[in-house]
């Protein structure tokens, strides 16, 4: 395949026709299938879910392989044409939209989602980027292995964009984050170079761990293609209770006490705030209170064993909960006694945000803070929302096992959403200036896109900005991947 340099040298001719011929050229190498120009068929691809961002594209590919993909970026870099890689487009930061000078393509993953293989005795699986997050979970499963990452976009995320972002989710207290759970991966660089790193070791000392370049990089330094994930047995027995805390310095001791007893063994510990059950309540139909009475804060617990029955491990488990009870830790508990209970349970955590939209404007924050200094944060964040909004309503949920909450706030009842949303910076403001406080991140696990790149500055030291600079620039020096996301 000759250049666009070749097919252009000698001659004289504007960026213009350049792209134009660039486009010519990616539309022959992709076929009629391999490309979308239709405005119509375009449009998703084009706005975040939310609707929140869009932007515009001169075309939306389709690649089947990484030869594929890496001729594309080939091509584009002669050019100057931006590319925007793009999984499932469920970023919570217009991460994964064009911006709307058209100098764009979006390079979409769907066609490059096989999984390759499974090492049930290495435990990892080989996958290519396209991969939805749930057939990941359930290939695992029927292999009798676990993969980990769970999130509430798991029916339509891809893999590709959970490594990009470094998604989090609800498992993040035992697992980790997605960047612990990948072994090996296979990236294309922003000059069409292949870096093939599909490594199933464990250890591995020969030099720079290159992959973690790229995981939480949202595509700005070149496209996930491939990753080798982690694989963990299979949990046999989940007990999982509903339980009420007087105080989010309570749900701090059940955490410590779960983890101990249970020989650390908790996989799910989710705050969630009283505002957020009662918008679940009144918004998503079949849900119910699983308690007899209301109270200001819950913790969904779940405590896992990979052992069938595991009748020590339930026994353990109500013992656990008997003494937070004793010891007023927890103020009332329900305990799952079947698996539809437990979906019931996670209804109520999983449709928070659903039931946010529903009831209105919301202004959101995914941020993060050292476990011990909840209590104290939540504290401090709201006065300083009331200071701004004093009617202001708090929707306050999250990942407290691992310091992640989503403190997201409503606007006031009977009045307008627009007066409410004019103070969206100010909130802002007051919210991250607190998480600065207490050492903590104004992103947990939704990455920085186009929301909050220009609030990094001002969060990140001078020293690090410099360094990720550095790095854009040397793997991306003309600034083709992912531009106005991130730095």
């Amino acid at each position: 395949m000759s250049s666009l340099g070749e097919t252009l040298k000698g001659t004289s001719i504007s960026s213009d026709a350049v792209k134009s011929l660039a486009i010519e050229k990616l539309k022959r190498i992709l076929g009629d299938k391999g490309f979308t120009d239709d405005g119509n068929e375009m449009t998703p691809f084009l706005t975040e879910w939310r609707g929140f961002y869009s932007g515009d594209a001169l075309l939306i590919v389709f690649p089947e392989n990484v030869q594929m993909v890496s001729s594309i970026i080939k091509i584009c870099a002669e050019a100057d044409i931006s590319i925007v890689p793009q999984g499932g487009n469920t970023s919570m930061c217009g991460g994964a939209v064009p911006s709307s000078d058209g100098n764009s393509i979006v390079l979409s993953m769907s066609k490059m989602n096989n999984i390759l293989s499974i090492d049930t005795t290495n435990y990892t699986m080989t996958v290519e980027a396209g991969c939805i997050l749930k057939n990941i979970q359930e290939a695992a499963e029927a292999e009798d292995r676990y993969f980990p990452l769970s999130l509430a976009a798991e029916g339509s995320c891809m893999i590709g964009g959970n490594l990009a972002t470094n998604a989090g989710g609800t498992n993040v207290l035992r697992y980790g984050n997605a960047r612990e759970l990948v072994l090996g991966l296979e990236v294309v660089l922003p000059d069409g170079r292949i870096l093939d790193q599909l490594t199933g070791l464990r250890k591995d000392n020969t030099g720079y761990d290159l992959k973690q370049l790229f995981l939480g990089s949202e595509g700005t330094l070149g496209i996930i293609t491939k990753a080798v994930l982690k694989l963990f047995p299979t949990p046999k027995s989940i007990n999982a209770a509903y339980c009420a805390v007087p105080s989010i310095s309570a749900a701090l001791e059940l955490l410590e006490s779960a983890r101990v007893e249970s020989g650390d063994s908790v996989e799910t510990f989710e705050l969630i705030s009283r505002q957020v059950l009662d918008l679940v309540l009144k918004h998503i139909p079949d849900t119910r209170d699983p308690l007899n009475a209301p109270f200001e804060y819950y913790v969904l617990l779940e405590i896992v064993s990979t052992k069938h029955n595991d009748d020590q491990a339930k026994q353990n488990f109500e013992n656990m909960l008997e003494k937070a009870l004793e010891s007023e830790v927890i103020l009332d508990a329900a305990i799952a006694q079947t698996e539809q209970q437990r979906q019931e349970f996670w209804a109520l955590r999983e449709n928070a945000t659903e039931s946010q939209k529903l009831e209105g404007a919301s202004i959101k924050h995914d941020v993060s803070v050292p476990i011990s200094s909840i209590p104290k944060f939540y504290d401090a964040a709201w006065k300083a929302i009331l200071k701004v909004e004093p009617e202001a309503r708090l929707v306050a949920f999250g990942h407290a096992g691992d310091g992640n909450l989503h403190f997201n706030v409503a606007e006031p009842e009977n009045s307008p959403s627009s007066d409410f949303l004019a103070k969206w910076t100010d909130i802002n403001h007051a919210v991250h200036e607190v998480v600065k406080d207490f050492n903590g991140s104004i992103s947990a696990e939704h990455g920085i896109g186009q929301l909050k790149r220009e609030e990094l500055p001002h969060y990140k030291s001078q020293t690090a900005i410099d360094v990720m600079r550095i790095i854009k620039s040397a793997l991306d020096p003309k600034g083709i991947m992912n531009p106005g996301k991130v730095i």
